[in-house]
């Protein structure tokens, strides 16, 4: 297949002020990189490079802050097919970072398309997790399920993570005996590989297909097509 001409945004909520110091962006890369290689143009944010504040507006300085990066940063996601979350996990919980995406995309929830449908159709989601304590599927469940709410589709196997030891200690990519810890984890490798090129298939058929029609989903006109009678119980065209 070829998947030219698709655009794939990965956004990084680590805690880290670095994206350079994110044991997250580490695996990412290892997704993205797949992805580059056949030939789907790829784009990098690291969320604390900007100021987010929290909220579900689209401007959030028209709601007392003196500054919001999200309306340039949601340029980014209008313009891209594929969108990949990365997160680190604490208390078995994505990052207080991710829950601030995740609040600013809803805040996007009532754009629509030129068919009426959410903005978000035809695009697809994915997540990529790490940490050193279990939440991989909690949290990707979470954020799977924001993401199809929103109008995402998600592919099968939509997530990866690595997770070290239970407790402090080597984070993804750190050396440990001479070799950067989960580098060789078949487990991650594997769901990874799988996760990005179902990202890149689902994206490729939707954007063939023109996206999703537009019967029975236009929200401006949802009502003329299923109206339900109470008098006599049953749907009518």
């Amino acid at each position: 297949m070829s998947f030219e001409g698709l655009k794939a945004l990965y956004v990084n909520t680590s805690l880290k002020r670095q994206a350079s110091e994110s044991h997250t962006k580490l695996l990412m890369n290892a997704s993205s990189a797949i992805m580059e290689k056949n030939g789907v143009a790829v784009e990098h944010v690291h969320l604390l490079d900007h100021r987010v504040p929290p909220g579900v507006y689209p401007d959030m300085t028209e709601h007392g802050w003196a500054r919001d990066d999200w309306p340039m940063l949601w340029e980014k996601v209008l313009a891209t097919d594929i969108l990949v979350i990365g997160t680190p996990l604490w208390l078995g919980e994505e990052s207080s970072v991710c829950r601030v995406l995740i609040e600013r995309l809803y805040g996007m929830g009532g754009e629509l398309n030129d068919r009426g449908q959410s903005v978000f159709y035809g695009k697809t989601g994915g997540c990529v997790i790490t940490g050193n304590e279990d939440g991989i599927k909690h949290a990707a469940m979470t954020i799977g399920f924001a993401l199809s709410h929103l109008g995402f589709t998600i592919p099968p196997q939509a997530d990866c993570g690595w997770i070290g030891e239970a407790g402090p200690g080597p984070s993804y990519g750190d050396e440990v005996e001479g070799a950067p810890a989960g580098f060789d984890n078949e487990f991650t490798n594997r769901n990874l590989t799988i996760m990005t090129w179902n990202l890149m298939h689902l994206a490729a058929m939707l954007k063939a297909a023109g996206g999703y029609p537009s019967e029975g989903n236009d929200r401006r006109g949802w009502k003329a097509g299923c109206r339900y009678d109470y008098e006599n119980p049953e749907y009518r065209a």
